[in-house]
This record gives C-alpha cells, sequence and structure tokens, in this order.
C-alpha cells in the first residue's frame, strides 16, 4: 500500500501542475491576444485596511442588474464605442447569439447583489495608492470566449496608468 500512495501522490501532482500550467498559458494567450476593452469602474471603498494596497474594482457594466432574472453564470454581451469603452448590452447564459461589433465577457454572480468578471481587484506597490485614486476605468483583455484579464487602470484621458 506504502507503494501505491507515493505513485498516486505524484500522479496528483503531475495533474495539478499540468493543470496550473495549462491556466497559465491560456491567461497568457488572452493577455498576448486579447482585446484591450475599457470598463467604466463605478465608485466602491478604494482601500482595504487587511489587505494592503490594493483597490477593490466595480464596474459600471455590472450596477443596476435585476439579478432575480439572470442566470449564476453567464456573458456579459458589451458594445465598445470609438475609445473603446465598453457599455453593457444584455447578459446572455450562451455565448450566442452575437452581433457584429459586440463582443463576450464571462460573468458570475456568486452574491445576490451584484455579478463578477474575475477582476474585482487591483494590487499596487505599497506608497503608490495616491496614483490611481484618479483611475476611472478599468482595462481588460478579453478573448473571442469571454475571458478577461485585468492589464491595468486608465485615467479620464484613456491614459494606462502606470
Amino acid at each position: 500500500m506504502k507503494k501505491y500512495k507515493w505513485i498516486i501522490i505524484a500522479l496528483n501532482l503531475i495533474v495539478l501542475l499540468i493543470y496550473f500550467n495549462f491556466s497559465v498559458s491560456k491567461k497568457e494567450a488572452v493577455l498576448k491576444d486579447g482585446k484591450l476593452v475599457l470598463l467604466q469602474l463605478a465608485p466602491v471603498d478604494p482601500r482595504s485596511l487587511m489587505q494592503g494596497d490594493y483597490m477593490s474594482l466595480r464596474y459600471h457594466i455590472a450596477q443596476n442588474i435585476n439579478l432575480d432574472h439572470i442566470p449564476k453564470r453567464g456573458y456579459c454581451v458589451v458594445r465598445l464605442d470609438k475609445n473603446g469603452v465598453a457599455d453593457r448590452v444584455r447578459l446572455q447564459k450562451e455565448t450566442t447569439p452575437l452581433n457584429n461589433g459586440e463582443y463576450l465577457i464571462k460573468y458570475s454572480s456568486p452574491e445576490q447583489w451584484t455579478i463578477n468578471i474575475g477582476a474585482e481587484s487591483f494590487f499596487f506597490q505599497e506608497g503608490q495608492a495616491e496614483k490611481y485614486e484618479n483611475a476611472k476605468y478599468g482595462g481588460v483583455k478579453i478573448d473571442e470566449n469571454g475571458n478577461s484579464v485585468l492589464v491595468g487602470l486608465y485615467n479620464g484621458q484613456l491614459k494606462n496608468i502606470k
């Protein structure tokens, strides 16, 4: 039995490493090939005393939704203006229908008061909070499947805050 124990542990470790590397490679592909979309930020408490220097993000596209009538997981369909700023068109359970000029962002609704797109926190170096206080947009890269990765915060002039 001891012999099998180490084989099972090694197999589980290998499966875990394969899954982890697959997840990282998917995120890297979104960063490399994804389309940049700017999501207007909605007011929220900007800092957490417990977790240090980070900004909790809430997006305008996630507000004013009747959560009683949407699925727990689905897609937020957005349309971009000439500056790349997204505006919510609708929420839907599947990837279709999708009209020309519309893009998908996956969401989940773990609570009964909001939807999450998976990019609800932005961490920054200690002492850099003032730099990000005037952030107006969250920049996310999205792929054709609705996966998104937060790439930075943008100011009102659509400049990446660095």
